[in-house]
């Protein structure tokens, strides 16, 4: 946790400064990284990272601005608050819209993650025996060449404080582990990778569960290098978890985001092909989807209490039985759009400003068992794990590869195919949605990246398997 003397030095510099201007805001931001790398059994990377600092938001004639440091001693307050005051002033006289302080309601709140196990509760030589043991399962062949287990621990805390009394902790334990089996024939190489990206502590570790997956994504990669290569045509196809997540992330959640649809985010990372006029008339999928934006879902890596404009965040569905009800906007964007308003108004750090991100953006599950699922299926495949992906800059037009794929007749799961990819444009390929399964799975990106300057930001996706009719396969 924070040091409570140097928490009570900040309210002092903030009850000082305050004279200044209208309103002002500070968050300091504290994070401590681990990261242990194994490659063949051989440790290739131990590496501890600290970092701190805090940014000062400002408002001045209906304008934000912002400053940041990493400089937390009374003179870098002093030359971080002259810069976000001078910026300010300068930049509100070409302000895309005039703002009010509704946008920064007072709160008083706190969240942590809800873990079993601290992470000291492990060595880092334990945690590097555990990583070890992984590649050690995958070494099943000679072919298997290449055998990586990664893993980053993450323990961070922020406080906010405002003029107006506001006052927020929130303390995050984040884990994002790797396993990659990489196989080799001939001139073909393939692989099986899995990931972990979680609010969790060290019961992420769990040798029972990490070793037998190892041994299976080995099992896998070999499967591969002897598979036939994926048919070309049309298929119905079910979509598993760890694929699913990107598909939302891509087609639901970037085209979602207001700061796109209003047209501030475009020469990075594309716009969208939504429009303000499309929440509550357009169907964007069949009934069976239904996607909710979830920023308290336990483990869930993008779970908090309240984003950076200090609303609360709540479970809303965004999408009801295929039809688009709501945006990825905040309070700023509320105001712009009347769209109302999620708790996703959010920065990578203390030296980025917020902006509108996705954060737990979740494809609800349904009451269909997986076997069922596949019974449904009579010419078709199942995909697994995202391997490559791209889509165009409005979000419409995509193109997605798996890993690992296996073919369904009649209902029945029989070969394995290899290069598995599907293509198709976003409205119309959640149309097709048929059926979710009951089964859920959560999962995760560390390094979702937007905005200029670019950064880069934890999101969470928990999605059921999904099957899809009449997928373009290649």
């Amino acid at each position: 946790m924070l040091m409570y003397s140097h928490l009570n030095e900040l309210k002092q510099y903030l009850s000082e400064a305050h004279r200044q201007i209208d309103y002002l805001a500070l968050k300091y931001v504290q994070r401590h990284s681990q990261n242990l790398r194994i490659v063949n059994e051989r440790p290739e990377e131990i590496k501890n990272e600290f970092d701190c600092g805090f940014r000062l938001e400002v408002f001045y004639d209906g304008h934000f601005g912002y400053a940041c440091t990493s400089d937390t001693s009374a003179q870098g307050f002093q030359r971080c608050l002259d810069k976000a005051i001078r910026m300010t002033k300068k930049l509100s006289c070409n302000k895309i819209y005039p703002f009010s302080l509704k946008t920064r309601p007072k709160i008083v709140g706190s969240y942590k993650s809800q873990i079993q196990r601290s992470f000291d509760s492990l060595t880092l030589q334990e945690i590097q025996k555990i990583l070890r043991d992984c590649t050690l399962e995958m070494k099943i062949h000679d072919s298997i060449f290449n055998r990586l287990a990664e893993a980053k621990l993450s323990h961070l805390e922020e406080y906010t404080i405002d003029s107006l009394g506001t006052e927020i902790g929130q303390s995050f334990h984040l884990i994002n582990l790797d396993l990659v089996a990489r196989g080799i024939s001939g001139n073909e190489i393939q692989s099986r990778t899995s990931n972990m990206c979680l609010q969790i502590g060290s019961e992420a570790f769990l040798k029972n569960h990490l070793l037998p997956l190892s041994k299976k994504l080995a099992e896998q990669t070999l499967e591969l290098l002897s598979a036939n290569n994926c048919p070309k045509g049309k298929f119905d196809v079910i979509l598993a978890p760890d694929q699913m997540y990107m598909q939302i992330h891509e087609t639901v959640g970037h085209p979602l985001e207001m700061d796109r649809i209003l047209g501030d985010e475009r020469n990075f990372a594309g716009s969208s092909f939504i429009k303000v006029s499309d929440f509550g008339n357009l169907q964007y999928g069949s009934e069976k989807m239904n996607i909710t934006f979830e920023p308290g879902r336990f483990s869930e890596v993008a779970s908090y209490s309240y984003d950076d404009s200090h609303l609360k965040a709540e479970k809303i569905h965004l999408i009801k039985n295929g039809l688009l009800t709501r945006g990825l906007g905040g309070l700023e964007s509320f105001e712009r759009s009347q769209i109302s308003p999620v708790a996703n108004f959010r920065s990578s750090s203390w030296n980025r400003a917020p902006i509108d991100r996705m954060a737990n953006l979740n494809l609800e599950p349904g009451e269909t068992p997986l076997e069922t699922l596949i019974s449904k299926v009579e010419n078709g495949m199942i995909m697994l794990t995202n391997r490559t992906w791209s889509i165009d800059d409005f979000r419409d037009k995509f193109q997605f590869g798996c890993e690992f794929a296996q073919v369904i007749r009649n209902g029945k799961l029989q070969e394995v195919v290899k290069n598995p990819n599907y293509h198709g444009r976003s409205l119309e390929f959640w149309n097709q949605l048929v059926d979710v399964s009951i089964e859920n799975e959560t999962h995760g990106t560390h390094n979702c990246g937007k905005g200029e300057p670019s950064q880069v930001i934890h999101v969470g996706h928990s999605s059921p398997f999904a099957l899809f009719k009449n997928v373009e396969v290649f």
